[in-house]
């Protein structure tokens, strides 16, 4: 998998992706990121790649040609269907669903906006999906570039020290992930469940599946709407309470 980030700001893209998990993959050639400076693109001798809009109105956009041309040289060393994502908060709501649906490209191309927008002629072009990382305005589209690409490169084989902790996190089967302890066995008066000491493996994979539910019900009942529920996750949540998750 290959992410090649359209930006104005390229050195804050790699200093967070160049470290951590995504890092290490880069490193490992798991996964590679390529920042592409928009203003190396642009026309104007001061490097400029914003005008007013026609419109009038506050702020700046985005002008296409230099997007267009970023965008174009990506291109042109890479076969079939371009994936192009645009950052916007006009797009899907970005889940671990799409995220899987991403994971099968190649390449994805990604541009970041900044000011009040870009020109709409160019998203014409180029874009075949817009993204959204949540209801809200940022100052530009490299902090949900970077969320896209951390949780699309840990679907990646490899990517992840263990493949298979990607298949019990949050999302991946419809449910919250459940607690999680680790060393010391009590700590400040607070015990690890029995069940977790217990060496017995069904009992285990049980007690995950369990408060994994409560957990979802607690914090996330519109998912706990959404998810075939077996009868026996019926009456286990009927005779529990979600303060039962810390006994």
């Amino acid at each position: 998998m290959h992410f090649h980030i359209l930006t104005i700001f390229p050195e804050m893209v790699m200093a967070v992706l160049g470290d951590s998990v995504t890092g290490k993959a880069i490193k490992a050639g798991k996964i590679e990121v390529s920042a592409v400076n928009i203003r190396d693109f642009t026309n104007d001798p001061h490097k400029k790649v914003d005008d007013y809009p026609y419109s009038g109105g506050p702020g700046l956009v985005m002008q296409a040609q230099p997007i267009y041309d970023a965008w174009e040289s990506v291109c042109k060393s890479l076969t079939g269907d371009v994936r192009t994502l645009y950052m916007t908060p006009q797009g899907r709501t970005f889940n671990q669903e799409i995220a899987h649906d991403l994971s099968k490209a190649d390449d994805l191309v990604i541009l970041c906006g900044h000011y009040e927008g870009v020109d709409e002629r160019v998203l014409d072009e180029i874009v075949t999906d817009n993204i959204s990382v949540g209801d809200y305005v940022l100052t530009g589209g490299e902090l949900p570039a970077m969320i896209v690409c951390d949780a699309v490169a840990r679907l990646i084989p490899g990517v992840l020290h263990n493949d298979s902790s990607a298949d019990t996190e949050s999302f991946e089967n419809g449910l919250l992930e459940y607690p999680q302890y680790s060393r010391p066995e009590t700590w400040k008066g607070r015990s690890v469940p029995p069940v977790l000491l217990s060496g017995n493996h069904q009992k285990v994979d049980e007690f995950h599946h369990q408060m994994a539910l409560l957990r979802t019900r607690e914090r996330r009942p519109d998912l706990i709407e959404k998810y075939n529920l077996s009868d026996d996750d019926i009456k286990f949540l009927q005779s529990h309470s979600s303060s039962d998750m810390i006994l």
